[in-house]
C-alpha cells in the first residue's frame, strides 16, 4: 500500500480513537463511542495487514482468529461484577505483547556483529521493561480480585529493599545495553527482572486498592505501547499508547483523589490490612464491632417508609451488581414515582470497585440519566432526604471515613447517607466490605437492615408497595 495512503488511513484511525474517548465521557454516547473506537481499530488492523512488508498471513490469521474468539466470548460472558478482573487481564495481555515485540525486534535488529541505533534501543528497552512489569502486575491484580490469592497485603521482610534492587538491576542492565553491550540474553534478563518486580510490586497492595493499581498498570501498558510504536515507526501505536497512558494516569489520579489518598499511599500504604472477623451473622439484633446494635426490618416495614416518603435516594453498590438487581431497582423507582416520590441515585466515584461501574449497570436498566447524581451533587441533599436506600454499598457509606482517625479508610470522601432521616441497608449479612472493616452506619439508630439477596429484597419491596 502507498505510504501516503497508509498515513492518511492511520490518521483517520487516530482521530476515531480521540472521538471515541470523547464520547465515552458521557453515558448517553458511550455505546457510539465504543463502536467508533472499534471501527478505528479494525481500520488500523486492515491497513497494517495491507503493507507490502507483511508476510506469513496464515500465522497472522490464526492469531486474529484466536484473539477474536477469546475477546468476543469474554465480552459476552463476563459478568459486570467481574469487569475489573477482565480489564486487568486484558491490560496484562497488552503489556505482555509489548514486551514480546521488544524481544522480537531486538532479535531482528541486533545481530551479533552489528549494533542498532540509540533511539531504537531506548524504545525497545522501555517497551520491554514497562510491558513486563504491567504484564505480571496485572496478573497478580487479576488474581487478587478473582480471589485466587488473598486480597490482603502480602508483605515480607526487606520488601522495599528487594524491589529496589530488582528495579535497579533491570535499569543497570538497560544502561549497559545502551552503552553497547547488546546481547539478547541481557534483554531477557531485563524481562525476567521486570516480571518478578511486577509480581512483588503488586503483592503488598491490599485488594481494596486493586482498581487504582489496575488503572496505574493500564497507564504503564499505554507507555509500553507508545515506546513500541517508536520502535516500529507506527504512528497509530504511538498516539494510541499516549492516549492510554495519559487517560490511565488521569484516572489513577482521580480515583486516588476520590479516596483522598495519594498514589504513593496506595502503592506503599498496604490499604486493607486491617482484619476483622467476617463471621458476624445476619441476626436481627447482632452486636457490631463498635458495641452498637444492628436493627433489622421486614419488607413490609421498609415498603411503608418508602411509599410515604417525599424523597428517596438510592445508593447502588457492589451488592446490586452481584445480584443483577438494576432492573428491579428501576421497577421499584417507577412504582415510587407513581406515588409522587422524588427518586434519585447517588453515585460514588469508586462504587462497585470500578469507576463508572454503577452508571453502566443503571444505564442497562434505562434509568434516566438526570436522576444520577455524583457524590458532590447529592451529599448536600441527604439532610433533606426521607429515606436513603443503600443496596450493597459498604465502604463508600462508612462514617468511619469521617469520624475514626484510626480507620484505614479515614479521610476517604463518602456518601453522607447517615445524614438522611432514615437509612435502609439491603445486605446479605454483616460481613465487612472490600476494605475488610465494619461499617459504623449499620449501628446508627436511624439505620435498619433488610437482610437477603438484593434482587429478592427489592422484589419483596415492590410486592409490598403494590399491596399498600
Amino acid at each position: 500500500m502507498d505510504r501516503e495512503l497508509t498515513d492518511l488511513l492511520y490518521l483517520i484511525t487516530i482521530v476515531s480513537f480521540i472521538v471515541a474517548l470523547r464520547f465515552l465521557s458521557s453515558p448517553r454516547r458511550a455505546r457510539l463511542g465504543n463502536w467508533i473506537g472499534a471501527g478505528g481499530m479494525l481500520l488500523a488492523i486492515v491497513v497494517t495487514l495491507a503493507q507490502d512488508a507483511v508476510d506469513s498471513y496464515w500465522w497472522i490469521a490464526v492469531g486474529v482468529a484466536i484473539g477474536a474468539v477469546v475477546g468476543a466470548v469474554s465480552a459476552r460472558r463476563v459478568k459486570m461484577t467481574a469487569m475489573p478482573q477482565m480489564v486487568a487481564l486484558f491490560n496484562g495481555v497488552g503489556g505482555g505483547a509489548a514486551a514480546l515485540i521488544a524481544l522480537a525486534e531486538f532479535h531482528e535488529l541486533a545481530p551479533l556483529p552489528g549494533r542498532i541505533g540509540g533511539d531504537e534501543t531506548i524504545g525497545l528497552l522501555l517497551s520491554a521493561l514497562i510491558g513486563s512489569i504491567s504484564f505480571t502486575g496485572s496478573l497478580v491484580a487479576f488474581a487478587k480480585l478473582q480471589e485466587l490469592v488473598s486480597g490482603r497485603p502480602i508483605v515480607y521482610g526487606g520488601q522495599q529493599l528487594v524491589n529496589g534492587l530488582l528495579l535497579a538491576a533491570a535499569v543497570g542492565v538497560a544502561v549497559a545495553i545502551v552503552a553497547g553491550a547488546q546481547s539478547e540474553w541481557l534483554l531477557v534478563a531485563i524481562l525476567v527482572a521486570a516480571a518478578v518486580f511486577g509480581v512483588l510490586f503488586v503483592l503488598p497492595i491490599g485488594g481494596a486498592d486493586m482498581p487504582v493499581v489496575i488503572s496505574l498498570l493500564n497507564a504503564f501498558t499505554g507507555l509500553a505501547a507508545a515506546a513500541t510504536g517508536f520502535v516500529l515507526h507506527n504512528n497509530v501505536l504511538i498516539v494510541s499508547g499516549a492516549l492510554v497512558g495519559a487517560s490511565g494516569t488521569l484516572l489513577t489520579t482521580l480515583m486516588g483523589r476520590a479516596m483522598n489518598r495519594s498514589i504513593a499511599n496506595v502503592l506503599f500504604g498496604a490499604f486493607g490490612s486491617v482484619t476483622v472477623d467476617p463471621g458476624a451473622g445476619a441476626a436481627a439484633a447482632a452486636a457490631a464491632g463498635n458495641g452498637g446494635t444492628v436493627r433489622s426490618a421486614s419488607a413490609d416495614d421498609v415498603a411503608i417508609m418508602l411509599a410515604y416518603a417525599k424523597r428517596v435516594v438510592v445508593v447502588p453498590g457492589y451488592g446490586l451488581a452481584v445480584a443483577q438487581a438494576q432492573h428491579d431497582v428501576r421497577a421499584l423507582a417507577d412504582l415510587l414515582e407513581e406515588r409522587g416520590v422524588d427518586v434519585r441515585y447517588a453515585i460514588h466515584p469508586v462504587a462497585g470497585r470500578m469507576p463508572g461501574h454503577m452508571n453502566v449497570l443503571l444505564a442497562e436498566a434505562n434509568v434516566p440519566y438526570p436522576q444520577l447524581f455524583e457524590m458532590e451533587q447529592i451529599n448536600p441533599e441527604f439532610p433533606r432526604t426521607d429515606v436513603a436506600l443503600v443496596i450493597g454499598a459498604n465502604d463508600v457509606t462508612n462514617p468511619a471515613a469521617r469520624s475514626t482517625p484510626s480507620s484505614p479508610i479515614y479521610g476517604m470522601p463518602i456518601l453522607d447517607v447517615d445524614r438522611a432521616t432514615n437509612v435502609v441497608v439491603l445486605k446479605r449479612s454483616m460481613s465487612p466490605g472490600f476494605a475488610g472493616i465494619d461499617n459504623e452506619l449499620y449501628t446508627d439508630p436511624r439505620t435498619v437492615m433488610l437482610f437477603g439477596d438484593a434482587k429478592e429484597s427489592v422484589l419483596r419491596l415492590v410486592g409490598s408497595i403494590k399491596a399498600l
